[in-house]
């Protein structure tokens, strides 16, 4: 796609839907901080997003089913029906039939009054896109909505992302209503758009591609791991976007600024700067990640710093 083709695709004053794939905090002795997190819950319900748990943010690949339960508990009471919420579905390690691993977490999030979000599984790496795409319709048989996700191998061994045989397989299949794309490669993403506008207008493009956080210009949508640092600032991003409010240019730049800090190699490591840049600003307890979440060096309080000033943030 040419630069001046790539300039024409921008859809300007479009009412973008946002996601934030919220942070699980710790307290100090290393236990969930359960108020701060569902005070993460409020905040960004209040300004407007959608709160997603139990996703790579949420540490959902380290958590036990049980702990992922309990964050769909906490989220409810504080979401108490007010809009949707997305909850992950993780079923990389368990044996058994994927079908059933699947349907078992998502009657649960469901029951919870959540929208089930599917991880994939290394099964799916050596599987065709028919396999891929029959397993998705036994899946989601029967549900009212459900959202796929691709996830490069950068983020997560177990991901993949997918060829266009399979994407265009998995838009036929009405329950699915939408897919989080994160390939952090913006070629791939408004391919991704261009076939969504040729086959299902309606399918959601949720980018994950928090160094480039502008693909919501282009038409998709948003679920990103860089928006629970501040969703109210992303809420208002949004808001100038749809204004056409030359505002919008000098916030965009201070978030992806943040991104770019942010998600650096290993971008794993994301969780901890996230939990680093919360802390700062007064919102959770500790800066620490989960033990198992790689580390960013102690410096790291310093650039994260910046970054919140430059968003407006008193430290």
């Amino acid at each position: 796609m040419s630069l001046e083709t790539r300039h024409a695709a921008k859809r300007f004053r479009r009412k973008i839907t946002g996601y934030a794939a919220c942070l699980l905090p710790f307290e100090a002795d290393g236990s969930i901080a359960r108020e701060a997190f569902q005070a993460a819950v409020a905040r960004t319900t209040d300004a407007g997003l959608g709160c997603a748990v139990n996703m790579d943010t949420g540490y959902a690949n380290y958590l036990t089913a049980a702990e992922r339960t309990e964050i769909l508990g906490l989220t409810r009471e504080v979401i108490a029906g007010r809009r949707d919420f997305v909850a992950g579905v993780f079923v990389e390690g368990l044996e058994g039939e994927l079908v059933d691993l699947y349907r078992r977490q998502m009657d649960e999030i469901v029951s919870f009054g959540g929208t089930p979000i599917l991880f994939q599984t290394t099964r799916f790496h050596d599987w065709t896109p028919a396999q891929i795409v029959e397993l998705y319709a036994r899946v989601c048989e029967g549900h009212e909505s459900v959202f796929g996700f691709e996830l490069g191998k950068m983020f997560a061994p177990n991901g993949m992302i997918y060829d266009e045989e399979t994407i265009r397989g998995l838009m036929t299949i009405p329950a699915l209503k939408g897919i989080k794309h994160s390939s952090l490669d913006r070629g791939k993403e408004l391919r991704r758009l261009e076939i969504r506008d040729e086959v299902r207008p309606d399918f959601m493009i949720f980018t994950g591609n928090d160094l480039g956080i502008d693909m919501t210009e282009y038409g998709s949508d948003y679920l990103l791991g860089l928006a629970a640092f501040c969703p109210e600032k992303f809420a208002l991003r949004d808001q100038y976007w749809l204004e056409g409010d030359e505002r919008y240019a000098e916030l965009t730049d201070a978030l992806q600024y943040l991104g770019n800090v942010g998600f650096r190699a290993p971008v794993p490591a994301y969780k901890h700067s996230c939990a680093v840049f919360q802390h700062l600003i007064g919102r959770i307890p500790t800066s620490e990640p989960h033990p198992l979440c790689p580390r960013r060096p102690d410096w790291e309080a310093g650039i994260i710093g910046d970054c919140a000033k430059r968003l407006g943030y008193d430290l």
